[in-house]
């Protein structure tokens, strides 16, 4: 059995290697801490640094543009200025907000694109703020009119089954801020939030819209081990903190099963942990033999995976690549040739073939 699992381990090292020799990596600007990044046209892309700053890089000058803003942020712990998505010359920001008397929560805002200074508006605050600088989740996708958007549990365990609060749920509004008529409070879920489309999550740091089946995805951290990959389902329930998804408390104690009947069931699992975090379904030019995949950035593991799920009883994973650029915080596709752009480290980088 232990030449066994040596022999598996060999085989995806050895697959791993021959992916990323196909690939040229480049540094294209230094950031500090970057956070969340979006596409606004051809030759610019937008960033977020979590110690508060908002930056306007072009990739072929490699012109940074500092950019005000009126956020009232706070950075503590994992929180700070997080993600930001890009649609239409408007800007949405996910941060952790300073809420007075040492709590914080996770707060979404939008601006009129400008490049000299942005003047957000609150459109979403979780309830209730808590004091802790753990588990904001934070990421954000659009899909027609709606924003959704993850909101981590704060460290709160089982906060994350209580539908009266939104910590531990994904959020689902317009992108003006207001509640869809649809979510599930107005279709049998009475006692949750307005803004609740699921609940059971504890960190999800990877949010997106397919651009094939029009569904969103997300990847989400889990304790020590547990982490997956999975869809976003209307009214359903994740089952944090009643499901440990293969994995224990870092004190070693255990959650819970993987998995049980009444529990969304996640699309791949990962125990150990690879502490997963921006994800994207490709579509584009440069790696077209990979569109339709997910791909599936990692911290802790350094590494980027592709996840063929078309068949979910017959689910495959490949790593692309692994200790290459560094702990991957996120990741974006170009909108017209399909090349590759993460910030890992402390750098924006570029991902092509050779």
């Amino acid at each position: 059995m232990k030449i066994f699992f040596i022999l598996v381990i060999l085989i995806i090292n050895y697959q791993s290697l021959s992916l990323a020799e196909d690939l040229n990596f480049k540094k294209i600007v230094s950031l500090n801490d970057p956070w969340g990044s979006s596409f606004v046209n051809n030759e610019e892309i937008i960033v977020t640094e979590k110690s508060g700053k908002i930056k306007l890089i072009n990739i072929k000058s490699k012109e940074i543009i500092d950019i005000k803003h009126n956020l009232n942020f706070v950075e503590d712990g994992q929180g700070g200025l997080l993600d930001i998505i890009h649609k239409d010359n408007q800007l949405w920001v996910s941060y952790s907000e300073d809420r007075k008397n040492g709590k914080t929560s996770t707060s979404i805002a939008k601006a009129k694109l400008d490049r000299k200074e942005l003047f957000f508006q609150n459109i979403f605050q979780a309830n209730p703020p808590i004091n802790s600088g753990y588990h904001f989740g934070s990421r954000l996708a659009i899909k027609d009119d709606f924003l959704f958007a993850s909101a981590g549990e704060r460290g709160q365990g089982m906060i994350a089954q209580d539908g009266t609060k939104h910590p531990g749920s994904i959020i689902r509004i317009h992108t003006n801020g207001s509640i869809p008529k649809d979510n599930p409070k107005f279709e049998g879920k009475s006692e949750w939030l307005p803004e609740i489309y699921q609940i059971g999550v504890r960190n999800p740091q990877g949010l997106t819209l397919s651009p094939y089946d029009k569904k969103i995805y997300l990847s989400n951290h889990g304790a020590r081990g547990g982490d997956w990959f999975g869809e976003a389902k209307k009214g359903e329930n994740y089952g944090w903190k009643i499901l440990g998804w293969g994995g224990t408390n870092y004190s070693g104690t255990k959650i819970g099963p993987k998995w049980k009947p009444g529990f969304t069931k996640a699309i791949r699992y990962w125990v150990p942990s690879i502490a997963t975090s921006a994800i994207t379904i490709y579509k584009g030019k440069e790696f077209s033999d990979w569109n339709g995949h997910a791909l599936i950035t990692s911290l802790k593991d350094k590494s980027l995976r592709k996840i063929i799920f078309n068949d979910l009883t017959n689910v495959k994973e490949d790593i692309v690549f692994k200790n290459e650029i560094g702990r991957i915080r996120d990741i974006q596709v170009h909108p017209n040739n399909g090349k590759i752009y993460f910030l890992a480290g402390n750098y924006l980088w570029l991902m092509e073939k050779k």
